[in-house]
Parts: C-alpha cells; structure tokens; sequence
C-alpha cells in the first residue's frame, strides 16, 4: 500500500493505493484537508489617473491579455476592438459595447485574468 496526499481545485486528500497483487484493503474515503488559498495577484496599475467609468467591461473567460488595442481617453465606437484575449488557444476580440471614451485600461499586455475581471471601463 502506498499513500498519497492529492490536491484538487484547492481541496487536499489522503489516498492510500494498493500494489497489484496485494490484498483489498477496505477504507473509508478522507475528508478534505483545509488548505489555506494563495493570495490573489495584485491587480495591474490604471493608466487612467485611477478613474474608472461607468461602464465596466470584464472578461468572458479565463485568459491572457495579448494586446491591447486603444488607450484610455481614446473615443470608440459600438463594436470597436479595445484588446485581444487569447483562451484556450483562441484568439478572442474584447470590444467596446457601446459608444464612449475609454476611462480606464486595467490590465497590462501579456497579464492573464480571470473571467469577470474588469478589463476596462467607458463613460
């Protein structure tokens, strides 16, 4: 018999395998071990003068920020390209989804987020 602590999506778990050939062993599954969750990263620096809009525009899915296509201060339009987001190997185009001016980028090129994060924001 061999044991094995295994972690899954944050939960920690005794295991214990038996050897081919061995006998059966039975045992009761382990309860999960509390383990404490590493901190959040820190968020990246506004590069509008830390304002942000009225509008937030997050992020759709997990993912990496490829590019970044406008700046704050910039007026967009409906549709318009602000920044590319790469997921699972796709290349996602996050757009403006009305007309405004950019009041803030929050992320950096190059910086992976997490689905919900505030990537930008319009007045």
């Amino acid at each position: 018999m061999k044991n094995y602590r295994i972690t899954v999506n944050g939960n920690v778990y005794d295991v214990t395998v038996e050897e081919a050939g061995s006998a059966p062993v039975a045992s009761a599954p382990a309860a999960p071990v509390a383990v404490p969750k590493a901190a959040p990263a820190p968020k990246a620096a506004q590069t509008a003068s830390g304002s942000q809009g009225a509008v937030k525009i997050n992020a759709p899915m997990p993912g990496k920020v490829l590019s970044v296509k406008a700046s704050a201060g910039t007026a967009v339009t409906k549709g318009q390209v602000i920044m590319i987001l790469e997921a699972m190997k796709m290349e996602n185009e996050i757009v403006a989804p009305q007309d405004g001016t950019i009041a803030s980028i929050d992320v950096s090129e190059g910086a992976s987020v997490e689905a919900g994060t505030v990537l930008a924001s319009l007045n």
